[in-house]
């Protein structure tokens, strides 16, 4: 597995929001679980879902409606390529296309790019939104939202975010 601990500190230099805000690193910790999770059972490649969890709403401007962050994501993907991670073309192929193409509510495509939006659109629970089962992608995600919306709607900080990513949570969370 992909050492994201880097990842996440480099992004967090230029983050503008709350990093314990709602578009911030408590829903990256949620949405990589959500998505190492759904990867178990739809085979999706993991280290694009490990990327997407922290890199989708990395550029983020506020917690509103932000037209463009996808994009924004996905070109600091591009830009973090070669120093930060390394992955063949194909597969960066993937994770520009799932975090540019985030927010457009898009079903159909490539299974791991399903995996990524699924795992985001599973943690819809911390802005009150139950994710219905019609507007998820695959099958796995509708066995979860149960219990990733539990995580979501108490926003819950799972343990990796201090344990593995180093990043201090005391009061955090509701």
């Amino acid at each position: 597995m992909l050492s994201l601990k880097p990842i996440v500190h480099a992004i967090l230099e230029d983050y503008v929001l709350p990093w314990h805000g709602t578009h911030g690193v408590g829903h990256w910790a949620r949405v990589l679980e959500n998505g190492l999770r759904l990867s178990e059972k739809t085979g999706a490649n993991v280290e694009v879902v490990q990327l997407f969890a922290v890199l989708h709403d990395a550029r983020r401007v506020n917690e509103g409606t932000d037209d463009g962050h996808g994009q924004r994501g996905a070109d600091l993907a591009a830009a973090f390529r070669g120093d930060w991670f390394a992955l063949p073309d194909q597969d960066f192929d993937l994770l520009y296309e799932a975090c540019a193409g985030h927010t457009d509510g898009g079903t159909d495509g490539d299974i791991t790019i399903q995996t990524c939006w699924d795992a985001d659109r599973l943690d819809l629970g911390r802005v009150g939104i139950v994710p219905a089962a019609k507007k998820l992608c695959t099958d796995a995600a509708r066995q979860l939202i149960e219990w990733a919306d539990g995580r979501a709607s108490f926003e819950v900080v799972p343990a990796l975010v201090s344990e593995d990513w180093g990043i201090d949570t005391e009061g955090w969370g509701r």
